[in-house]
């Protein structure tokens, strides 16, 4: 098994940190690894991402996994990989992104809601997908695509809360995406990380207890 989809199982949790300041995202990253979090994308649309990427991958590189997300196109695939990242996530399937980290050995878990984007991306090479948006589609969407496509990992990404995350394992994922709901950019720029570390442990703690 894929390195990167074997820690995505095991972990079952990314954290997503998107418009992040580049002088924040260090202690943000240190709080969420000291709650527990293992796997941590900044998006490409936030200012700064590749340099971002690329300072965790030296700083954090032995205590979590970097990755991208919001990785919309084959540019944004580059810069990414470039800087570093581990991990390619995005909201969209673009088989040229999945077909440029397979060449580079990188893992791409590409956005996708029907079965047929879902079998697409698989055919195309991704081992994992992401279902987004999942606080849209809810747990039900999950648990009836679930039947018919019972073998392929699925990060559910969206709505994930403390009094639901059980549900969405329950109803078939094998991980979840989590953004403002894991971390709150407001305790992050007022100093405020004791916080995000501890809410970072209840997620972690929920996932364990499955």
């Amino acid at each position: 098994m894929d390195q990167m989809l074997e820690k995505l199982l095991e972990h079952k949790i990314v954290a997503i940190l998107r418009g992040i300041g580049e002088h924040e995202a260090d202690a943000a990253a240190q709080a969420l690894i000291d709650g527990g979090i293992r796997l941590m994308e900044v998006t490409m649309n936030t200012d700064g991402a590749a340099a971002i990427i690329e300072r965790w991958r030296t700083k954090f590189g032995s205590a979590a996994y970097i990755g991208a997300g919001t990785v919309l196109d084959i540019g944004y695939a580059e810069r990414a990989v470039a800087a570093g990242a581990q991990f390619l996530i995005s909201p969209n399937l673009d088989e040229e992104v999945i077909a440029y980290g397979h060449e580079r050995g990188v893992a791409v878990w590409p956005g996708v809601m029907t079965p047929t984007e879902i079998v697409k991306a698989v055919k195309a090479g991704a081992n994992a997908v992401k279902l987004f948006p999942m606080g849209t589609l809810g747990t039900g969407y999950l648990k009836e695509i679930r039947g018919p496509l019972e073998n392929v990992p699925i990060m559910a990404t969206g709505g994930v809360d403390l009094s639901n995350i059980k549900d969405y394992f329950a109803a078939g994922a094998n991980a979840v995406g989590m953004g403002g709901k894991l971390i709150s950019m407001e305790w992050v720029k007022e100093g405020k990380l004791d916080l995000v570390t501890e809410r970072a442990r209840q997620f972690t703690e929920a996932v364990r207890a499955l």
